[in-house]
């Protein structure tokens, strides 16, 4: 199987797997089981994507930086500080490690 042959297989499976989505009862998205399912689904994604660009780099993991900015940001966000402020803080705590380091 080439790249090329990989790529419209994945696109495939894609546009089959939104097209099953049209075939989905109504009666099953107005569920309300199925729309806490689905809040708890978008958070744990952006967990998982926030943990991945946190700790991997290339196929390895590491510990830098951005791991003091992560927590520097988590603190910032449990002493419920805007999130502007959240986001310069990560920044500036990032910026002072790699600079410290």
């Amino acid at each position: 199987m080439t790249l090329w042959h990989a790529i419209l297989l994945a696109g495939l499976i894609a546009f089959a797997t939104k097209l099953l989505g049209y075939a989905v009862p109504a009666r099953w998205l107005q569920n309300p089981r199925m729309h806490r399912v689905a809040g708890a689904l978008t958070v744990a994604l952006l967990a998982a994507l926030t943990v991945m660009n946190t700790f991997a780099a290339g196929t390895a993991l590491s510990v830098d930086a951005r791991l003091v900015a992560l927590a520097v940001a988590a603190l910032a966000l449990w002493w419920r500080a805007p999130f502007l402020l959240v986001v310069v803080l990560g920044a500036a705590a990032s910026a002072l490690v790699r600079w410290w380091v």
